[in-house]
């Protein structure tokens, strides 16, 4: 489950960031953001209060790289977002989220990223 959870959105477009958090709020959890930008992103990150993230791997041309080191450097479970299908390591056997997304998927990856 995902109700309660405060989850971080890195996503540049802002119609597919506003859809994903409407879906999170669907299912009871607490979007934080949605950022655009790999340096919005870090920021959030190094902020904390935060649970898990929905993570964009291309962000205008960015890695979401970076991204990913910051979440795991703090130990913050997070789902990949990509329409290449797979990511460069060390990366690579992180949950992957393809794109366009479905909100089904998007769900059942993050519930699967909170042990029961």
């Amino acid at each position: 489950m995902i109700e309660g959870k405060r989850i971080l959105v890195v996503e540049d477009e802002f119609i597919v960031a506003a859809m994903l958090c409407d879906t999170l709020e669907d299912h009871g959890a607490q979007p934080l953001g949605p950022v655009g930008r790999a340096s919005d992103g870090l920021e959030m990150i190094a902020a904390g209060g935060i649970d898990a993230a929905v993570l964009d791997w291309n962000l205008a041309g960015e890695s979401g790289a970076p991204l990913a080191e910051a979440l795991s450097a703090q130990g913050i479970p997070f789902v990949i977002a990509t329409g290449y299908g797979s990511v460069e390591p060390p990366f690579e056997d992180r949950p992957i989220l393809g794109k366009p997304y479905v909100s089904a998927h998007l769900i059942e990856k993050l519930t699967g990223l909170f042990p029961v």
